[in-house]
């Protein structure tokens, strides 16, 4: 008789923009037990987990294009809110829930989850972490996400930091469990492409301020100009009117209009992996797109024109050896990355290689985590009651706004009138949710800016 298939473990992900859709949806995959991403099944068997996707409605909830750029299939995958994605936990089984969500969002939903589930005698193994570099409210963001069984840090560096918040402030630490960034990998950087190609990774917010902006886009659109032979790209996250993780009050799109850049400038979307196929050099202040250039070999930049700040995240990247001006860059300076500062960051360029300092592989960043999971599924008794470290008792002047946000009161259960799509919304309701996206976006893009401009008068 043939061996008999393992059962395909059951994921959900919930996730509240296109950033997180693709780092909780990679992340279920490596972290899946069983055959990894990297090693492969057994031959005959199906690949990966049963994955079933959930977006939270919001103002960030992907759009179609998005969701295609992205590239990351599900099994199934629709928008509910959360109340209703708390009925569909109560009623489904899965074996792990992957929360990609803002701080906030995973809070909420521990209480909910909590909630849902106080009388059953199994639940799946949550996991939770963030999308790529933790540059700012390292505390806030941690405490929110704590009671979840897993906390994922993308490095060294992330677990440390988790830790000592945790153990700070007198709350389990034992959840925090070192990875990496899911989406780290590709071809390695291989010599200068033809033609030589400078890519711009532009983030929604940082900077925010229209001069800083402009200052950005004119110093990329002089470089265009004084190398006619080079290609030089704009590589954007969103459309105008589209939202990511980050609200975008100043879209690029509109800031170049004035600026007339040569033929050799370009406005590029679509998959970074694939952007970073043909670079030859990336330039940001502080995305993440400069650790998977870094994993890759790319000669990569971290800006400096505008500061080493916090409010920029560029600060992260000190002792790098990655930090440069546009001055430097137009003088043909290239740096060269710290091995040991990328070893910490959980990136290992070149994707196999190892490191004195314990940086490991790649492809095993993920098997601590799997192993942890699979222990859990295993462990006797099925798995405690979350237990988050935000109660109504420790922080009773901050949790109920939290949750009520989320329109779940201070003990995790709906609100009265709490929204919650038992059907696919009719046309009207489309109509007025869109119509309520569109002066949402209004607001942020031509509102708020206006009203800053005033206050500074």
């Amino acid at each position: 008789m043939p061996a008999s298939t393992p059962k395909r473990p059951r994921i959900a992900v919930l996730a509240d923009s296109d950033t997180r859709w693709k780092w909780g949806a990679l992340t279920a995959h490596r972290i899946a037990p069983g055959p990894s991403m990297e090693t492969g099944p057994r031959e005959g068997a199906q690949v990966g987990p049963v994955l079933d996707g959930f977006l939270l409605r919001g103002r960030a909830t992907p759009t179609p294009r998005q969701l295609e750029e992205v590239g990351v299939r599900a099994d199934s995958l629709r928008e509910v809110t959360a109340v209703e994605f708390l009925r569909t936990m109560a009623e489904e089984s899965y074996d792990i829930l992957v929360l990609a969500l803002v701080g906030g969002g995973v809070q909420a939903m521990l209480h909910g989850l909590g909630r849902v589930w106080e009388n059953r005698t199994s639940r799946p193994v949550v996991v939770t972490g963030y999308v790529g570099v933790v540059y700012e409210k390292l505390a806030d963001g941690l405490l929110l996400r704590h009671g979840a069984d897993l906390v994922l840090a993308n490095s060294r560096q992330d677990a440390d930091r988790f830790r000592a918040v945790y153990e700070g402030v007198g709350a389990d630490a034992s959840s925090v469990t070192e990875v990496a960034l899911p989406f780290l990998g590709g071809a390695a950087y291989e010599g200068e492409h033809d033609p030589y190609t400078v890519v711009f990774a532009a983030q929604p917010s940082v900077p925010e301020n229209r001069k800083d902006r402009t200052y950005l886009l004119n110093r990329l659109v002089q470089h265009a100009r004084k190398h006619p032979e080079r290609e030089v790209l704009l590589k954007l996250r969103s459309k105008p009117g589209e939202h990511t993780t980050h609200i975008e009050e100043l879209p690029y799109q509109k800031l170049v209009q004035p600026l007339d850049p040569p033929a050799n400038f370009r406005l590029v979307y679509g998959n970074m992996g694939e952007v970073l196929d043909r670079t030859d050099l990336l330039v940001t202040v502080s995305s993440t797109a400069a650790l998977e250039s870094l994993h890759r070999r790319i000669p990569t930049v971290v800006l400096t024109d505008l500061g080493v700040r916090e409010a920029l995240g560029n600060h992260h990247f000190v002792g790098s050896g990655c930090l440069a001006s546009w001055d430097q860059l137009d003088a043909g300076h290239r740096p060269a990355p710290d091995e040991e500062w990328v070893a910490r960051q959980g990136v290992v360029a070149g994707g196999t290689s190892r490191t004195e300092s314990g940086g490991g592989s790649y492809e095993s960043a993920f098997d601590a985590a799997r192993e942890r999971i699979a222990k859990l599924l295993d462990r006797p008794g099925g798995l405690p009651p979350l237990a988050p470290y935000y109660t109504p008792v420790t922080a009773p002047g901050y949790l109920p706004g939290i949750l009520a946000r989320h329109h779940l009161g201070p003990d995790g259960s709906p609100l009265p009138g709490a929204p919650a799509a038992d059907k696919e919304p009719g046309p009207v309701r489309q109509i007025v949710r869109r119509a309520a996206r569109g002066a949402y976006r209004h607001g942020v893009q031509r509102v708020a800016p206006v009203i800053r401009r005033m206050g500074e008068l």
